[in-house]
């Protein structure tokens, strides 16, 4: 049998992507699932569930999967078109052995690719690293196992939302709230869930449509949050929330228009998780603000600064038994009744009952957080061979100058003023800065270090490297 070489640049820490007829096509999606079910296969699995989005190719690159599965003698749990959050409801549902989706999360509409897990029985672990070369050089080889599997629809659509509405609960207090899909895969179930809630909904951009149409699908982009602000305003509603292209991130502004970024959200999390789990250990993401792991110390949690990627924190969370993480790109995670997988309409229904209990609102919280100043993430471009060799440059020269560092994913540096974060992207080449103070003077100081560590490895601050 020939195998099929994929270009190495898709093969992420994370999942699988790239652009649709130039890195991936069906040929190759046949290949992924033959490779994907051979590791299953070979692990005992019998069984895994596949889920899509609502990108041009992902029908044509679940059906493609499919077949590759089926090959290596699994048996395809077809779950259909949703967010990938709710593919990865249905591994737990239904007990199956894996699950694979097709995804192109929120990047541009010409790409796509494939998110995998391994299902309960098999450690419910995610499906990432070195796990995703190894299957990129089974794909190469062709080493795959051989059997005959089958597939038949097994749609969890209905179970994945009386699930959301469980957990929302029945709110005290009467809410008014506009929910923004972003013509993403979460469209289906937003509309669903909202028809079921308690309260007043508005609804933006729910239909399903891969080429973005109205604004792209990433909520950590304030750009992308303006329909959202206005919808806000134009309802008076008490809230707004937004996700991504997969549904498996959350943003949300206030009813003064305000952004909460992840960290901010997960105070709120934090704080109700510890009052039903007290001294639980509660993970965030070296991007996070201090603001946070102060407040779940406060709360009486354990707080621990991790790596950034989805797929890290989850293996984090399992190995703590921690019930709740996130991220500061909005992936939120709980394993507070639910199974630790990140799923923005789920963070949504936590949300939404908490604020239903009407002990404060989401504009009163934001105001009650202490005041900090901080630069959005910034981005910059790096070449591969060039992000990693900066990041050892830079922690070099703090280590010459006993400067105060947290090492664990690139070098957060703590000063007086507060903190600076340089770390590289392992899901892109670019590298990925972030600072926070007290004060602007401070913040200007952090500023005025992290641009003087990048100019003497030759790259500059981005230019909207402004506070928020």
């Amino acid at each position: 049998m020939t195998g099929v070489v994929l270009d190495p640049a898709i093969l992420r820490e994370y999942d699988i992507r790239g652009v649709v007829g130039r890195h991936l096509g069906e040929r190759e999606a046949h290949a992924i699932g033959r490779a994907f079910g051979t590791v299953l296969a070979r692990k005992g699995g019998k069984t895994v569930c596949l889920g899509y989005d609502g990108r041009v190719s992902s029908p044509g690159f679940a059906a493609a999967l499919a077949d590759g599965l089926i090959q290596a003698g699994l048996t395809v749990w077809r779950v259909g078109l949703g967010p990938t959050p709710m593919l990865y409801f249905s591994v737990f549902a239904f007990g199956a052995d894996g699950g694979i989706m097709v995804t192109g999360s929120h990047n541009p509409p010409d790409q796509n690719g494939f998110k995998m897990m391994l299902g309960p029985g098999l450690g419910a672990a995610p499906f990432y690293g070195s796990a995703i070369h190894a299957l990129g050089e089974m794909v190469r080889t062709a080493d795959y196992a051989n059997g005959k599997g089958a597939a038949e629809d097994r749609p969890v659509f209905a179970r994945y939302i009386d699930h959301l509405v469980a957990e929302a609960g029945g709110a005290q207090k009467p809410l008014t709230v506009v929910w923004d899909a972003g013509n993403g895969a979460a469209g289906e179930a937003m509309l669903a869930l909202t028809k079921r809630l308690p309260g007043r909904h508005s609804t933006l951009f729910a239909e399903i449509d891969g080429a973005f149409p109205n604004h792209h699908p990433d909520p950590t982009v304030a750009a992308n949050l303006v329909d959202l602000q206005q919808a806000v305003a134009k309802a008076k509603a008490d809230y707004g929330v937004a996700f991504d292209g997969d549904g498996d991130r959350i943003g949300a502004v206030d009813g003064k228009g305000r952004i909460l970024w992840a960290d901010q959200l997960m105070v709120i999390f934090a704080r109700d998780v510890l009052r039903a789990r007290p001294g639980s250990t509660i993970i965030a993401d070296v991007k996070a603000s201090q603001v946070l792991f102060d407040a779940i110390g406060a709360a009486g949690g354990k707080p621990i600064m991790w790596k950034t990627g989805h797929s890290l924190i989850k293996a984090k969370m399992k190995e703590t038994g921690a019930p709740l993480a996130g991220e500061m790109s909005g992936h939120i995670f709980f394993a507070d009744r639910n199974h630790g997988y990140d799923d923005g309409l789920y963070a949504a229904t936590r949300l939404f009952r908490i604020l239903g209990a009407g002990e404060f609102s989401l504009a009163e919280f934001l105001d009650s957080l202490p005041p900090v100043l901080n630069t959005p993430e910034l981005r910059f471009p790096c070449p591969a061979a060039r992000k990693l060799a900066v990041i050892e440059e830079v922690r070099a020269r703090l280590a010459a100058a006993k400067a105060k560092v947290d090492g664990i994913d690139g070098v957060r540096v703590l000063t007086p003023d507060g903190w600076w974060l340089l770390r590289a992207s392992n899901t892109q080449d670019v590298l990925v800065a972030r600072a926070e103070a007290a004060t602007a003077d401070g913040l200007a100081r952090l500023k005025a270090q992290l641009a003087k560590e990048l100019g003497a490895s030759g790259l500059a601050l981005p230019a909207d490297a402004a506070g928020h």
